[in-house]
């Protein structure tokens, strides 16, 4: 699909805001001229002026010549009144998101563009049906979710309704990646890909601290530290703001009837009426008072150093864990695949999504320890145990002193089912696999978004396969076993794999 032409094809954003003003400069960056409209016009010239502070950086930089930071102000033209987006072949509303308001303006707008012109919408999740329901010419509606900032973030979410024409999703798109983004495609259900298929990362996260496993600092630690990610879920959602990550899950939640998948947070809804924020009130899951401190990720003391290591059989350790081990001078006697590893005669294994306590009943291993799953071995800095009731502090010592020795700082979770990362890469899969089974998106444009949008260390879908659907589906049924709760309920895309012994192909 051929996409629009920047000297032919004028551009039309209404909502001069952040996201507005973002929008605009992309497009214009692009080489478009852009009418911006707002019905506030002091929105548009303070628009004009941070665009104006934005290009001062690039060229203080050296990434522009002054003639360029003109050339891309000057075509961005200030809209007195609505009908000034007359000549634009694709106008987008970046205005509140309020459907009624959306709704509005797109009927408002048919009456002024040309019936070719597409009507785009920047809504993070309203559903694009519904705004393009009753229209004139509903099927030139379609979604064109950028990220915040849009000029920096690398993704649009380009979004089908139900009446949205084919060849007007396929243009959207081929501008997009003519403005330098990466569009994926998807179909208008609640959340879109990001939204919904992220919601995991925080909902396992706070119910992990609701349960008291450990304090928000320790678990974002590792998030961070152990699963690869770029921020952990409470430091991630005070910069978001708390009101407004819990609006987007009380959005999916209601949007799809409730499903408890997407159930919100009690913690985080007491943070929301207490006025705690995050960042920009002052104070969240963290104070960020003037002279408030970060506090530390709670930490296990030195243990002893491991003596002997010894293998027995069990579920098969970790590549990466055994590599890590012979680097630092520790041999498994018959080690093998397919094997548990004994320390000192404390046994220690994969978490699979039972508690420590659960499993070492099942095996009859009473000093049992659990350890987490780390995205990459090789570079992992922290490492989540927890060990069974009636295991003893010196089978915590012993655990913690193996994985000192290979260089891991080891943080001590209470004995809950999945500990962190494991728990929540099982549960973004779920809703990955999921969405794909569900004809949401593609399994590449999902794991492509998950990287791009939010910055995860990979597609939870190609993250899964690494790990084994195998083994995400059995800490699934553990889950669901331990809490008796829905929310744990496998995808049947998933359960059909592990039963074909199949894959999910998607290169990212």
């Amino acid at each position: 699909m051929t996409p629009l032409d920047p000297r032919a094809h004028p551009i039309g954003v209404v909502g001069a805001g952040a996201m507005g003003a973002g929008i605009a400069l992309v497009a214009a960056d692009a080489g478009h001229r852009v009418h911006l409209f707002d019905v506030r016009t002091d929105a548009v010239a303070e628009a004009r002026r941070s665009i104006g502070r934005t290009l001062e950086g690039r060229l203080t930089k050296g990434r522009m010549t002054t003639e360029e930071r003109d050339a891309v102000l000057e075509r961005i033209v200030p809209g007195e009144r609505l009908s000034d987006l007359a000549p634009a072949a694709l106008v987008i509303e970046a205005v509140a998101e309020d459907a009624a308001i959306k709704r509005g303006l797109f009927a408002e707008l048919t009456g002024l563009v040309g019936p070719e012109a597409i009507l785009a919408t920047n809504t993070s999740s309203l559903s694009v049906t519904a705004l393009a329901a009753g229209l004139a010419g509903p099927e030139r509606v379609c979604g064109m979710h950028f990220f915040n900032p849009a000029p920096v973030m690398p993704l649009v979410e380009v979004v089908s309704g139900l009446a949205t024409a084919p060849d007007v999703a396929a243009k959207v798109a081929a501008t997009a990646r003519r403005w330098g983004k990466t569009p994926v495609a998807c179909r208008s259900t609640p959340g879109f890909i990001v939204n919904r298929v992220a919601r995991p990362f925080y909902g396992e996260a706070m119910c992990l601290a609701q349960e008291g496993a450990a304090s928000v600092a320790t678990l974002d630690a590792l998030y961070r530290e152990c699963g690869g990610f770029r921020m952990g879920p409470f430091e991630l959602t005070d910069l978001i703001g708390q009101d407004i990550n819990a609006a987007v899950t009380r959005s999916v939640f209601t949007a799809t009837f409730f499903d408890p998948r997407y159930r919100p947070s009690l913690i985080q809804q007491d943070l929301v009426d207490a006025g705690w924020l995050g960042r920009k009130s002052g104070r969240g899951f963290y104070d960020y008072g003037g002279h408030a401190e970060r506090p530390p990720a709670a930490t296990a003391a030195a243990g002893p150093a491991p003596r002997h290591l010894a293998a027995e059989p069990g579920p098969a350790l970790p590549d990466g864990l055994l590599a890590r081990a012979a680097a630092a001078g520790l041999s498994l006697d018959g080690g093998r695949p397919g094997t548990l590893m004994q320390v000192d005669g404390v046994t220690l294994a994969l978490t699979d999504g039972r508690t420590a306590t659960q499993r070492a009943r099942d095996l009859d291993i009473p000093a049992l320890v659990l350890f987490d799953l780390a995205f990459d071995w090789r570079s992992a800095s922290r490492i989540a145990i927890a060990a069974a009731t009636g295991a003893g502090t010196n089978a915590v010592a012993t655990a913690a002193g193996f994985f000192q020795a290979l260089g891991f700082a080891v943080s001590v979770l209470d004995d809950v089912p999945g500990l962190a990362v494991m728990r929540t890469l099982a549960m973004l899969a779920n809703e990955a696999a999921e969405a794909l089974h569900q004809g949401v998106a593609s399994a590449a444009d999902i794991d492509r978004a998950m990287v791009l949008g939010v910055a995860y260390p990979a597609g939870p879908l190609a993250w899964a396969e690494t790990v084994g659907l195998l083994p995400i589906v059995t800490v699934l049924d553990h889950l669901a076993q331990a809490y008796g709760d829905p929310r744990y309920r496998t995808s049947p895309l998933l359960r059909r794999l592990v039963a074909a012994n199949g894959h999910i192909h998607q290169p990212v």
